[in-house]
């Protein structure tokens, strides 16, 4: 039986247990239901089995296979360190906690089935592991503590409850402070430990190549490529033939140039303008990187593994091998490139009102960078003016064009979350030398607001001509954190029109626009943007909250993400009229596991570059124990408050060290006040904290505020400003 018509089976045994005239069945009363006989009934046994183990049906006491009971559900726990944990269910907004009694020995990350309890925690109802279905955590990474006779792993993952136990055979040799992968051998009971013995030591706790390898190991995301998938490359061309230009649109005679950081070698987009007509014909030119990742090629199947290139501060794990992402694939100047373009012409006022999407060559005039665009057109550097003279002009265009579509997009009501990211720098031993807020310039404007016109416009496109197809979705605010941010800003004196059923971007944007220069600028916008739910990944075309649009997708990245290679091969399969019923059908199959698949790399990626930008803080921290600064207090929590200075870097003073007495939150749950003192510490004041730890280990940065600390104004809010960016 073949795996596709194993899972056909499968899907249609599925459907008949969890039919509402179904009625719980013994293996033989299915076999004679089924009219199975002879080795097909081997071939049922397993489709049965693998249905329970999926935790999709059960099988009772008395083996009769029934759909689940009422209040059973599959999900993935998330443990705790103090021992209970939670799970999470698709479709389900809140998670379902478990106390320490009920997890059944449940591992982190482990999918589990759970029976829905009657009692609830808070705001979370409460649920009992009843079975374990798969282990989620094969390995991972910790420090190694040597005992006489055996040792310990204290995992690097803070949620885990216990360490591992290591019998000294098992170790490796490993010393105390290694870093170390450990492959989980038992998972333990409650009177014994999770057992497991080390796999691979990746070097010293103090040796800051390893913090960043040992992240990367931990989310188990893959840096080597395979020898089949770099034997597939061999075989890709260094250069563009004449053949491979044949039937292409030629736009090699248009003068075109790339913008990115002055470090970037993945070069995947390409920039042309210039006014006809009374119109400006804007082009974005994307890699055509499907022409060299052929679709199920080992190249193509290592590229969904890994789902997005990973940028970790000084380094990149590629999506895809040098060869292509800095070679074949990227945009480098003076060089014929294949590239999948989006022509648009654009109006007076900023309207798109045609546009052509086409396989097309084109020829970079020249490699740009953020900083000497943003110095011509911003600045007006006589230097950087004459240096780039013959495309000044179009430069000047390119600003003038930015600022019409953001203009229409700020009329909308989308929201522009402009906040500043961590710039860090590191020597070439690896070790932090510098870290403060990274300069974002008007050219980083022009480059998205044309690279946003180009997702918006191929996302109507290819919703309207209804082609399987994978978007790019922002869902609306939940309605209970736009109610908490409604009570908080109605104590500022602001509101807005927002209805449990209905809240536009519009409202979100007037809101950040009338605190702008406020006191309290600092804490509502923060808030703000936790009411906002993650972006993800979807078939379905369902619009983007953030940008106020109803059609969005990811197409002008192929090179550092599979979205936007996925949607090319689809681009390209309708431009050459290969869309017949048999690949409409095979891309209906696929896109909704895919996207998914997508969505959770995308995630993977974003915890490792925060773990490793956290353990590069630290580690910088080390070497100013004991110095002062002054922070602005960025969040209240039970147990004490964060403090933020003005690099970025954000530390924790416990409870303990500003009150004697007990503590207790103010009414708007956004300050501390001693019982007794009455002092008071609430978001947006500016304090002066001494550094207190640095502890790579733990990954904590531990502050004390000092007696001399600047009060806030009256309402306890300072004036400190913050940005952040929010990805799109």
């Amino acid at each position: 039986m073949t795996e596709e018509l194993k899972n056909e089976r499968k899907e249609n045994i599925y459907t008949l247990i969890n039919d509402d005239d179904y009625r719980p069945l013994k293996f033989k009363e299915l076999c004679y239901l089924l009219q199975i006989g002879g080795r097909d009934k081997d071939d049922l046994l397993e489709i049965l089995n693998e249905l329970v183990d999926e935790g999709r049906i059960e099988k009772t006491s008395k083996g009769k296979y029934q759909k689940l009971g009422k209040g059973v559900l599959v999900g993935t726990f998330i443990s705790n360190q103090r021992g209970f944990g939670f799970v999470r269910v698709e479709g389900y907004k809140e998670d379902f906690f478990v106390p320490q009694k009920y997890t059944m020995g449940a591992f982190h990350n482990d999918k589990v089935l759970i029976r829905v309890a009657s009692g609830n925690r808070g705001r979370s109802t409460e649920a009992h592991v009843e079975r374990i279905l798969e282990r989620g955590l094969k390995q991972l990474v910790g420090t190694y503590q040597k005992n006489r006779n055996f040792g310990f792993v204290i995992p690097d993952n803070g949620k885990l409850d216990s360490d591992i136990f290591i019998p000294e055979k098992k170790s490796m040799g490993a010393v105390t402070g290694h870093k170390v992968v450990v492959e989980i051998t038992n998972y333990g009971e409650k009177s014994k430990s999770a057992e497991g013995r080390v796999v691979e030591i990746l070097g010293h706790i103090n040796d800051p190549e390893t913090d960043v390898l040992s992240v990367v190991r931990d989310l188990d995301i893959p840096v080597d490529f395979p020898d089949v998938v770099m034997a597939e490359v061999k075989n890709i061309p260094d250069e563009v033939t004449t053949k491979e230009m044949a039937g292409r649109t030629d736009l090699r005679q248009l003068q075109t140039v790339t913008i990115d950081g002055e470090d970037a070698k993945d070069l995947d987009d390409a920039i042309t303008l210039y006014e006809e007509n009374g119109l400006y014909k804007l082009g974005v030119h994307i890699a055509d990187v499907t022409h060299y990742v052929r679709e199920n090629s080992p190249l193509d199947k290592e590229a969904l593994k890994r789902g997005t290139s990973c940028y970790l501060i000084d380094k990149v794990i590629p999506m895809l091998p040098h060869k292509l992402s800095n070679g074949i694939c990227s945009l480098n100047e003076g060089k014929d490139r294949l590239t999948l373009s989006c022509l648009m012409d654009i109006d007076a006022n900023g309207k798109i009102i045609n546009h052509k999407i086409c396989e097309s060559v084109i020829n970079v005039d020249r490699r740009m960078s953020y900083t000497s665009v943003s110095a011509i057109v911003e600045d007006h550097d006589p230097t950087e003016t004459e240096k780039y003279k013959e495309l000044v002009p179009m430069f000047e265009l390119m600003l003038h064009v930015s600022e019409l579509l953001r203009t229409i997009r700020h009329e909308r009501g989308s929201i522009d979350f402009d906040f500043d990211e961590s710039k860090i720098t590191v020597d070439e031993d690896g070790q932090v030398s510098y870290i403060g807020v990274y300069e974002r310039r008007r050219s980083n404007q022009i480059i998205e607001d044309f690279m946003l016109a180009a997702n918006e416009t191929i996302a109507e496109d290819y919703f309207w001509q209804q082609i399987p197809f994978e978007y790019r979705i922002h869902e609306a605010p939940d309605t209970e954190r736009v109610k908490q941010l409604s009570i908080l800003i109605s104590k500022f004196g602001y509101y807005f029109k927002a209805s449990k059923e209905n809240i536009h971007p519009k409202e979100f944007q007037k809101l950040l626009s009338k605190i702008e220069g406020e006191p309290c600028e600092n804490l509502i916008s923060r808030m703000t943007l936790r009411t906002m739910r993650q972006a993800r990944y979807s078939t379905e075309c369902e619009g983007h909250f953030g940008l106020s649009c109803k059609y969005y997708c990811h197409f002008t990245s192929p090179i550092r993400r599979y979205p936007d290679l996925q949607i090319h091969r689809i681009i390209k399969d309708n431009i050459h009229g290969r869309l017949d019923d048999r690949r409409l059908s095979h891309y209906d199959a696929i896109l909704p596991k895919v996207s998914d698949d997508n969505s959770r790399k995308e995630r993977r990626a974003e915890e490792a570059e925060r773990q490793v930008e956290r353990l590069k803080k630290v580690e910088y921290m080390e070497h100013h124990i004991g110095e002062e600064f002054e922070g602005i207090i960025s969040g209240v929590i039970n147990r004490g408050i964060f403090v933020e200075l003005p690099n970025t870097i954000e530390g924790f003073v416990d409870v303990s060290t500003l009150y004697d007495d007990f503590y207790m939150y103010s009414q708007d749950e956004y300050a501390m006040i001693g019982e007794s003192t009455g002092k008071k510490y609430s978001i947006g004041d500016t304090v002066k904290v001494k550094v207190k730890l640095a502890d790579k280990q733990s990954r904590r940065i531990e502050f004390v505020i000092r007696s001399d600390a600047k009060e806030g104004d009256e309402t306890g809010h300072g004036k400190g400003k913050r940005k952040q960016t929010h990805r799109k």
